[in-house]
């Protein structure tokens, strides 16, 4: 008898044993995902009075290296006018005086490769051209090189929001799908009908 049972506990081990390498393959796999860093296009259109995100990414190659973050945020009318800075983030959010104060939001990561705000109460005064500035220190020992990007974002505020033709095109799919969905089980139902009628008559036929 205990010869029979060998195998099997045998497999059990087998499986426990591949489980838990999957879940420990699974958790690693977990994080790092968490740890992506993708680069994502801001938003171009506001809406009066409501909210809008100015989003503005700068992903670290190498994560574990400890680096000096400063972004610097400025605003601009058009190409043409001089910039003015609107927001600072240095070791901690710092809002500028102007019309934006009290209206703007840090809506960034803790790691600092997402430094993104947020505007609130939207303005019609509010639609020109914006600068997200990220500055970068490293420190290798005695080496401290430095890195600078800069994005920008052409915002435009609308009295009402627009009509978003991939929403439109997604509403019309979804109609003709319904009516596609109604025609198909009406035809099952026609057809399951008639199948239900000719049994029935050969039935009656063969009493």
């Amino acid at each position: 008898v205990n010869r029979g049972r060998r195998p099997a506990i045998s497999m059990m081990t087998t499986q426990k044993t591949l489980l838990w390498r999957f879940l420990v393959l699974l958790v690693f796999a977990v994080r790092e995902c968490r740890s992506v860093c993708v680069d994502a296009t801001s938003d171009t259109e506001a809406v009066l009075g409501k909210r809008i995100k100015l989003t503005c990414i700068s992903c670290m190659k190498r994560e574990e290296i400890a680096a000096l973050t400063k972004v610097y945020w400025y605003y601009r009318p058009d190409r043409d006018a001089v910039r003015q800075e609107i927001y600072l983030y240095d070791g901690a959010p710092q809002e500028q005086e102007g019309p934006w104060k009290g209206r703007l939001a840090w809506n960034g990561s803790k790691d600092l490769q997402d430094v993104s705000i947020s505007i609130t109460n939207v303005t019609l005064n509010d639609t020109g051209l914006y600068e997200c500035v990220v500055h970068r220190q490293f420190s290798f020992n005695s080496y401290t090189p430095s890195f600078e990007k800069t994005i920008e974002i052409e915002l435009v505020v609308r009295e009402q929001a627009s009509e978003d033709p991939t929403a439109l095109y997604s509403e019309i799919m979804m109609y003709v799908l319904l009516v596609f969905l109604t025609l198909w089980l009406l035809v099952e139902m026609i057809y399951c009908y008639r199948k239900i009628s000719k049994s029935d008559e050969q039935a009656q036929d063969s009493a």
